[in-house]
């Protein structure tokens, strides 16, 4: 099965508005309802019995079984009967809310980390009709249960073959927006390495160089308008919490946020098309993106958004049928992609590439892009004889050395 997601504007009624804004305050209630039962109950699992604290201590029964998904949703049904707020809510709704935290449950026990946080009013800004019995769209309108029809910009035609399975209403500073999952019953085979490979390094000083000696520059998004921000949050400690003025600064500083977002995304996808035009095969660094957002150029760092590039980057290659791959990135920019010769390590303000033993000169990160290209032209090959297009700044043979990790890229768009 493959699914794709696509995004939609829409355009509600004012009554329609109204209640789609209390249907997310309503699954916001429930969520963080279900997150205090849940935090209560292991609380109570953490005082040993000969210790407890001297100020207060939680006591749940020790025959209370740990409160689930499915005892949290059957203890949602009876509480629809007391509440008549969560009646007027759909019940598909209601229980994603609930699904929605048992994936962040899920996915904390993954990583080690992340315990989940409460949703403070504003915060909870989407919820999903998970199915339906026939196409909600019809021509330039949506109909959502419980909501009613209103108009749909169908900037782009939903591909033929495909079915709307499921419905995401997201509200942005901007205005509401339909996401429509769909899904084909049809299956798309993994790209195979072919065509010309590029290697790619990311930076800060350039946002980009590639194993061609080309080098993007890098746009500051944040912090060109950085000033701007402080300019709104500056006037926004200025007014009284809850009054109108606080709530229009609030509107406007959301905006700049979704406008920072929506350029930097589509810068991302910009140079994302331009490799897929260039090369057939693209390899890149596995770098670990979390320790980079640590430091005194974190900022930057997080500015740059390598993580949202890599995985725009495998979208579009699987998209186009073009090879996405990541290698090892112990010592790039520390090898000699002209004899494979170790270097040393390089200071940061070290910007040329100079080898002692063969004398090649290049930029630091081209040659750190060269490196790159090598490593997963020898990993595509496995153990074969592989020609490299002879270019400037580009060999002709690969490195004489073993092939290091390479984990491909997770491209298919399936389930």
């Amino acid at each position: 099965m493959l699914n794709l997601t696509y995004s939609y504007r829409i355009y509600p009624s004012l009554d329609q508005e109204a209640r789609m804004l209390d249907w997310l305050e309503q699954c916001r209630r429930v969520y963080n309802y279900a997150l205090a039962e849940r935090k209560d109950w292991i609380d109570s699992r953490k005082c040993p019995v000969n210790a407890c604290s001297i100020r207060q201590e939680y006591i749940i029964l020790a025959d209370v079984p740990y409160p689930d998904y499915y005892k949290q949703q059957n203890a949602l049904t009876k509480a629809k009967e007391e509440i008549p707020e969560l009646k007027a809510v759909h019940s598909q709704v209601l229980q994603d809310a609930l699904k929605r935290l048992d994936k962040s449950f899920k996915f904390m026990q993954e990583r080690g980390f992340g315990f989940p946080r409460f949703k403070k009013f504003g915060q909870y800004r989407s919820f999903v009709f998970p199915q339906f019995k026939s196409n909600p769209v019809n021509g330039f309108e949506i109909k959502l249960p419980k909501i009613g029809a209103m108009p749909i910009n169908l900037h782009r035609p939903i591909p033929e073959g495909f079915e709307v399975k499921q419905v995401r209403v997201v509200f942005k500073p901007s205005g509401w927006y339909a996401q429509l999952i769909l899904q084909a019953d049809i299956s798309v085979p993994e790209p195979m390495p072919q065509g010309e490979p590029i290697g790619i390094d990311l930076g800060l000083e350039k946002f980009l160089a590639l194993s061609t000696g080309e080098l993007v520059e890098r746009p500051r998004f944040f912090v060109d308008l950085q000033s701007k921000l402080r300019w709104l949050q500056r006037k926004l400690r200025n007014k009284k919490k809850g009054s109108a003025n606080y709530r229009k600064i609030q509107a406007k500083i959301r905006k700049l946020h979704e406008y920072i977002h929506n350029v930097r995304r589509e810068f991302h996808f910009e140079i994302a098309h331009k490799l897929c035009d260039r090369a057939g095969m693209i390899f890149a660094e596995d770098l670990n993106l979390k320790m980079t957002s640590r430091g005194m150029l974190a900022k930057h760092c997080l500015d740059a958004a390598w993580g949202s590039f890599l995985d725009i980057l495998k979208w579009v290659c699987w998209k186009r049928g073009g090879y996405f791959a990541k290698v090892d990135p112990n010592g790039t920019s520390q090898t000699c992609p002209q004899c494979a010769v170790h270097t040393g390590k390089k200071k940061l303000s070290e910007r040329v590439h100079h080898c002692s033993e063969c004398g090649y000169t290049t930029d630091r990160d081209v040659a750190a892009a060269q490196v790159v290209m090598q490593r997963g032209l020898l990993f595509v090959a496995d153990g074969q004889s592989v020609i490299l297009p002879v270019e400037e700044g580009c060999v002709s043979t690969p490195m004489k050395q073993e092939s290091p990790s390479v984990r491909k890229g997770s491209q298919r768009r399936t389930s």
